[in-house]
């Protein structure tokens, strides 16, 4: 059954995992998809960049060498050589006393194989690189998953294409400079060329007001998602405040914080 897209949603809390459940699972597996789809997130967060021959995978890094057992430049290879990487080998929920997932058989996937195991889970898309648009459209579009996605990147040159083929985008850092001088004349928007604000607490080390642009962006009828919070009190604070997402590595601590909220809310209005 569908979900409701709860990325362009301004009705409720929402637990985003970042990667799936990457401080249980490898980062962006389909293991670790499954982990925070079984928890009951509202969505999940993932990172695409493109092979040698012109496949979207789902990957943060440009290289391997991090999550994986091998250090190939993704844009560099083919996707049957990308299958060859453990994408659980580098995985340690203990500082490396144990790497429980290493030898398990788990590969880097393909967007359409995480579109296909996510169950019309709304997808939240960073996009690494622009030449990983067209592919992405693409494959949306042959698993009519494009109204449960919203393709997220910092890169104005990015994001414009997307845009223009109809997809649902965050906000490019020039659209949340707009948005942040709006909010130091104090002028609302009317409407915003973006489906969600998806940003930080702190960009290139700069504190950004969260808050205070959620309010601007809540406004104009736009959704805002903050990445990445892992601290139960941080993530209190700003679904106090009135942020709607919270993009976590640790959703099962998110969705107990929300609960917990909402018992409290419970309690007041009886």
């Amino acid at each position: 059954m569908p979900h409701p897209n709860a990325l362009t949603s301004l009705d409720g809390r929402f637990v985003i995992g970042h990667r799936g459940n990457a401080i249980h699972a490898p980062e962006n597996t389909l293991e670790s998809f499954r982990q925070a789809a079984a928890l009951g997130v509202d969505a999940v967060e993932l990172d695409v960049r493109l092979t040698r021959d012109g496949v979207p995978v789902v990957i943060h890094d440009p290289t391997l060498g991090r999550t994986t057992n091998r250090g190939d430049a993704v844009a560099d290879i083919s996707l049957a050589r990308l299958r060859r990487a453990d994408a659980g080998a580098m995985f340690t929920p203990n500082a490396g006393a144990t790497f429980p997932y290493r030898g398990r058989g788990l590969t880097i996937p393909t967007l359409r194989e995480v579109v296909d195991a996510t169950d019309g889970l709304p997808l939240l898309i960073e996009v690494k690189v622009p030449e990983a648009g067209p592919a992405i459209v693409d494959v949306l579009a042959q698993t009519s998953a494009t109204s449960r996605v919203v393709a997220a990147s910092m890169q104005r040159g990015t994001i414009l294409p997307l845009r223009e083929a109809s997809l649902a985008t965050g906000a490019s850092a020039m659209d949340v400079l707009s948005l942040w001088s709006r909010l130091i004349r104090g002028t609302l928007p009317e409407s915003l060329p973006y489906g969600a604000l998806c940003i930080p607490r702190l960009y290139g080390g700069l504190p950004i007001p969260v808050i205070g642009l959620a309010r601007l962006a809540r406004a104009a009828g736009v959704a805002t998602h903050i990445w990445t919070v892992d601290a139960p009190q941080v993530a209190e604070h700003l679904w106090r405040s009135g942020i709607q997402g919270i993009v976590t590595n640790d959703p099962r601590t998110m969705l107990s914080v929300r609960a917990r909220l909402a018992e409290d809310a419970a309690k007041s209005a009886r």
